[in-house]
Formats: structure tokens, C-alpha cells, sequence
């Protein structure tokens, strides 16, 4: 099986936060759907064949497509590609876009999974954010989607804001619990290199919550999904039972995938290629990068995918693939973190703890060999 990702640059304004290449350019949308679709003609063996269970429209803000230009991109994926019947099709959405007229045509585009862009149901949060939806209309999104027969509809939400208490985030998780939805994407607020969010750190603006504070909400967020049936399938994401997304656990499961547009990365089960993230060099048509990755760098992407899934790190598998020298070195390193309790070995499996979770890149970087 493989998956198709399709990266659609264009935000009608930029969130603070946000490090993703993305652009305001809104009149190049026609032009730059033309050369995706031109892509997916040009790479269709990248995938050997290989069936597609899986694809993925993100961002950038894909709803800010006309629908007429979402639906040749999905077009020329059907035509051109080996789509598997009952394939998982999401799209990336701002609540704000999502009206129940789109919703409704999406839907016959056959879109079958959203993934919505919330964040938050404070107004003054989502302000600071820049988003420019309001917590109203994220509320009216999700409603207008269940009404228009969706039935896998993801949210992402954010925590840790300066100065938010662990009484605001509950409300954020309860109102997203209330929606109904199946899935959620819940993330720690980042200050990345080059975004807005860090030049106001920097500039004494904001300040960083504390990391007891963000601790506090990753852990009441894992007790109240978790008695709510929501299984922790990954690090950051939790489903109802069959909701997990196909697409992002091929990421964590090493399945190959296509990815088409500016800034988009693909890998064919060995080594990455990735186009330029620029809007006038990917129309331009300049070439792919390939990146070559040692052995060890498979090895390190292998341990990494693999202890942030709750499924664990395959030991045996990890010794088929990289050696038993690879194996005794992993082994090694994770005994202190095994001993102190944020690791477990149970058979040949691998996993972190609940204590693990919250410092889990420190632990992954300890195992790592490059």
C-alpha cells in the first residue's frame, strides 16, 4: 500500500505560529493546481504500482481551494493511480471555509475524512493566534459537517498558551468532546525558529507557560480522552476505535508516499525526495532533491516513527533490518531510561510510559546513532 500527499501553500493571512511554507498568494491557485496535476502525470511510477490506501490534502489552508480546483487534483489522482475502493481521502480545513454548501459539494468530491484546523474555542486565544476564524464558527464547522454525512472529522487543538491555566484548556477539551468528533490532534504551542510567535518571545512580548503547567494538560488530556474510549494511538493524536488516520500512521509506519506540490516530501521506501519550498521555483519547475539516507539515518527514522506510536518499537524487526549490533546499541541506551521508568520492554517490544511521553525526544535522540 502507499499514500498521496498533496500540499496546498495558499492561507488567506498567516497564524503566528506557524512554520510550514505557506503563502497569501491567492491568485496563483489556478496556475499552481495546473502544475500539481502535472506532477502526479510526470511521477506516476514513483510508486512502483503500488496500490493507494491513502490521500491527503494538506497545508496551508487546502479549503481555500475552489472546489473546482480540489476536485481536478483528486481527478487526476483516480485517473492516474491504482486508488484502492474505500481509500481514506482527507482534506485540511479552516472552520471558517467550511460552510454547509462546501461541506456538502466536498463531500460528492469524495472526500471522506476532515482534518479542521481549531485550535482553540477561545476568541481571545484564537486572536493571538491570528486565526480568523472565531470559536463560533468552529463549533458551526464541525455541526455543518456531521449534517453533511461525514462521519471521521478531526480537530486539532493547541495548548499551553501564555498565561493559560489548566481550567481553560478542560473547557477546549470538553467543548471538542461535546462535538462529537472522532479524532483529535493535540499539540504543545512551539516557538519555531523564523515564525512571529518567536520574534515576540524574543522580544519579551509573551513568555513561555511553564513546563509543569504544559505537563498538567498533556496529562489531563490523555485521562479525559482516554476515559471518553479515545485511544492514544501516537504521541500527539487520539481516535475512537477505527478512526486512527491511515495516512499519518503510514508516516510512522515507514509506508511509502508520494508528495506533490512546493515544500512536499515523498519517500519510496529507501530514500526522500523533496521539491523546493518556494511557489516560483516549484513553477518553474525546478527539479527534485534526493536525499540518500545512511543506514543509520533508517535506523534512527525507524526507532523515532516507531516509539511514538503506542504499538511500540519493533525489536525484532529493528534486528532483521539494521543488525544485532544496531539492536545491542538501542538496548544499551535505553537502560537508563528503562531503569528510571519512562521506557518499557515487554517481549520484544519497546515503548514509552506515561512518564516517557512528556520528555519523549529527549529518550529518542539517547537511542539514536546519528
Amino acid at each position: 500500500m502507499a499514500g498521496i500527499y498533496a500540499h496546498i501553500p495558499f492561507c488567506k493571512s498567516r497564524c503566528v505560529y506557524c512554520g510550514f511554507f505557506s503563502t497569501t498568494s491567492l491568485e496563483k491557485r489556478s496556475v499552481y493546481v495546473d502544475a500539481v496535476v502535472e506532477e502526479l502525470k510526470r511521477r506516476r511510477h514513483y510508486l512502483a504500482g503500488e496500490p493507494i490506501d491513502t490521500i491527503y490534502l494538506g497545508g496551508g489552508t487546502p479549503s481555500v481551494l475552489p472546489l473546482a480546483q480540489t476536485g481536478r487534483i483528486l481527478d487526476a489522482i483516480y485517473n492516474i493511480y491504482n486508488v484502492r475502493e474505500g481509500a481514506e481521502v482527507t482534506l485540511e480545513g479552516n472552520p471558517d471555509d467550511l460552510t454547509p454548501d462546501f461541506l456538502h459539494d466536498l463531500k460528492s468530491l469524495g472526500v471522506n475524512r476532515l482534518s479542521m484546523g481549531v485550535q482553540t474555542f477561545d476568541d481571545a486565544r484564537l486572536a493571538f493566534l491570528h486565526r480568523r476564524h472565531s470559536a463560533r464558527q468552529a463549533v458551526d464547522a464541525v455541526r455543518s459537517a456531521v449534517q453533511a454525512g461525514f462521519q471521521n472529522i478531526s480537530i486539532d487543538l493547541m495548548f499551553g498558551f501564555p498565561m493559560q491555566t489548566l481550567d481553560d484548556w478542560k473547557c477546549d477539551v470538553q467543548k471538542a468532546l461535546s462535538l462529537g468528533v472522532q479524532h483529535i490532534s493535540a499539540y504543545s504551542l512551539m516557538y519555531e525558529e523564523g515564525t512571529r510567535l518567536q520574534q515576540m518571545l524574543e522580544a519579551g512580548i509573551i513568555a513561555e507557560l511553564d513546563e509543569e503547567a504544559s505537563l498538567q494538560m498533556y496529562e489531563y488530556l490523555i485521562d479525559t480522552l482516554s476515559a471518553a474510549s479515545f485511544r492514544h494511538y501516537e504521541i500527539s493524536n487520539f481516535a475512537l476505535p477505527g478512526k486512527e488516520s491511515r495516512h499519518n500512521s503510514g508516516y510512522w509506519q515507514g509506508v511509502p508516499y508520494l508528495g506533490v506540490g512546493a515544500g512536499a516530501h515523498s519517500y519510496d521506501g529507501r530514500n526522500r525526495h523533496y521539491n523546493a519550498d518556494s511557489l516560483a521555483s516549484y513553477l518553474a519547475g525546478e527539479p527534485l532533491v534526493e536525499e540518500q539516507l545512511t543506514e543509520n539515518e533508517r535506523y534512527d527514522e525507524f526507532v523515532f516513527t516507531g516509539l511514538r506510536t503506542s504499538q511500540g518499537l519493533n525489536l525484532t524487526l529493528l534486528e532483521q533490518r539494521f543488525g544485532t549490533a544496531s539492536l545491542r546499541y538501542c538496548l544499551q541506551n535505553a537502560q537508563p531510561h528503562l531503569r528510571s521508568g519512562r521506557l518499557a520492554l515487554s517481549g520484544n517490544t519497546l515503548r514509552l510510559t506515561r512518564q516517557g511521553l512528556f520528555v519523549s525526544n529527549d529518550i529518542m535522540s539517547d537511542l539514536m546513532q546519528v
